[in-house]
């Protein structure tokens, strides 16, 4: 099944056109990573799904639906920037996403928190900023969404760090579902990734399984890309 399509879907701010006519469509059970240089459309794309933007023509749909309040009960987002309040525990966080999510699993998070060694009494303001952003993901991770939305993952921590948040990501969707993974850092992503879309000033670009760049090019993803958006 579809998990998200995209039919010339266009978004503009002012003169500035974010998205151009995109045609994206993705199967369920895949990982793919979003790939493109700054001001490529990443974000804007994450964002139409999430349904925190709506499209200037075009459409999109999650698992057939246009984005809304109904979607959000589909789709797990993990924005770009920290966005758990600050003021709660880790308990209290877990509280508020099981009271929030229907789909919501308490003991996944709870075993990940013990892993990481992270108090469930301790508050988000008290946690490094990496901490912060593995204790935001494990909570996105711990749905068993349809489409988890993953904007920039690993961008800002330590390496053992994106080795954690990597394996938690592998280790902890649902096999029917999409992971899309916005990232600049490819070389440290492109191992769990099963496809690529490679999108720039708004426009796909390429769309293709890892496996293929591989066996048709002769390369990795990391350097494909570096041939492809060459400045």
């Amino acid at each position: 099944m579809e998990i998200l399509t995209c039919n010339k879907l266009s978004k503009n701010f002012g003169r500035c056109t974010a998205l151009d006519g995109v045609d994206l469509s993705l199967a369920g059970g895949k990982i793919v990573g979003l790939l493109g240089p700054n001001g490529s459309g990443k974000t804007t794309l994450i964002k139409l799904a999430n349904g925190l933007l709506t499209p200037n023509s075009g459409s999109i749909c999650i698992c057939g639906e246009t984005p809304d309040v109904n979607s959000h009960k589909l789709v797990s987002y993990l924005p770009e920037r920290t966005s758990i309040p600050l003021w709660m525990t880790a308990q209290q966080l877990m509280d508020f996403y099981e009271d929030f999510y229907e789909d919501f699993h308490r003991d996944a998070a709870e075993r990940m928190l013990e892993h990481l060694g992270i108090s469930p009494k301790q508050r988000i303001k008290q946690m490094s900023k990496g901490t912060r952003e593995k204790v935001q993901l494990i909570m996105v991770m711990s749905r068993k969404a349809r489409l988890y939305l993953l904007d920039e993952p690993i961008g800002g921590v330590d390496p053992a760090t994106r080795d954690y948040i990597l394996s938690t990501i592998i280790g902890n969707y649902e096999p029917e579902a999409t992971v899309l993974i916005s990232t600049h850092l490819i070389s440290d992503v492109e191992k769990i990734l099963d496809e690529v879309v490679f999108i720039d000033k708004g426009r796909i670009v390429l769309q293709s399984t890892v496996d293929a760049i591989r066996e048709e090019r002769g390369m990795s993803v990391d350097a494909l890309f570096r041939e492809v958006f060459r400045c």
